[in-house]
């Protein structure tokens, strides 16, 4: 069902594939709709338990729209990158996750974890912002079916 890596030598070992999940900065969250057109958009994202959960609005959107129609989703994580202008090409590393996407069962433990990895320093503020607004947030968890990853380095 999946394609093997054509360029297996810059297949990334499992351990560096499932760190930068881990350490990303954000993802780009593929999906399909009912129109057939592929929708892909910028998210903030937390890797844990195997799993990548994310937020954004509680019922409504495209991004949500084409979930519901297909939930079978793209997501990828682009690292380190440098252009080498003289070799006409780029170092990177990424990884690239395919799964199904559905509603968060512990959705305030994702919010959670999404505090501790973008506002660390403010955890107090941000589970009060939590308390508030968890209500009015829907959270998403990626169950991981396959992931690769490759880089040049």
């Amino acid at each position: 069902m999946f394609h093997k890596m054509r360029n297996f030598k810059r297949e990334l070992p499992k351990e560096e594939v499932m760190e930068l999940l881990k350490n990303g900065e954000y993802g780009i969250l593929s999906t399909v709709g009912g129109d057939g057109y592929p929708y892909g958009i910028p998210v903030n994202y937390v890797y844990a338990d195997n799993k990548i959960g994310f937020h954004c609005a509680p019922d409504a959107g495209h991004k949500l729209e084409n979930i519901k129609f297909n939930s079978r989703v793209c997501f990828t994580v682009v690292g380190d990158t440098e252009i080498l202008p003289s070799k006409f090409s780029t170092k990177y590393e990424s990884a690239v996750v395919f799964g199904t996407v559905h509603e968060a069962e512990d959705k305030k433990k994702i919010l959670e974890l999404l505090v501790d990895k973008y506002s660390s320093q403010f955890k107090k503020e941000g589970m009060e912002y939590i308390s508030r607004s968890a209500g009015k947030t829907g959270v998403y968890v990626i169950e991981i079916e396959h992931v690769t990853g490759k880089g040049r380095r």
